[in-house]
């Protein structure tokens, strides 16, 4: 099934647009989009929260990636700061979504 987002007026794709896409080309009800959505994203954000990588087929990779702490430069002063340890998301597009959004800048009869 695929689904048309055309009509995006904002150059972003939100969680409501999504709902409202749910709504309608399957059918669910505005509430069901509005849950089933707001699921998807919670089970994400619970699994990267875990330190769970997240793999969605044929779209990419959500990773969680520890930094180590480092000294850093505050570029308004140029005065030294240390930088915290921390983790960060990182996502890895899919060699599946790599074609696709390649197919749209260079066109698809390029070889």
């Amino acid at each position: 099934m695929e689904l048309a987002v055309e009509s995006l007026e904002t150059p972003a794709l939100t969680k409501a647009q999504l709902a409202d896409l749910l709504f309608d080309q399957i059918g669910l009800n505005k509430r069901e989009s509005k849950d089933m959505i707001d699921a998807f994203f919670d089970l994400v954000t619970d699994s990267l929260v875990e330190g769970t990588d997240v793999r969605i087929s044929g779209f990419g990779n959500f990773q969680i990636r520890t930094k180590a702490a480092r000294p850093g430069r505050n570029p308004r002063t140029g005065e030294p700061v240390a930088i915290e340890a921390r983790r960060v998301v990182t996502f890895h597009a899919s060699p599946k979504l790599k074609d696709q959004v390649q197919a749209l800048v260079v066109g698809p009869d390029a070889t």
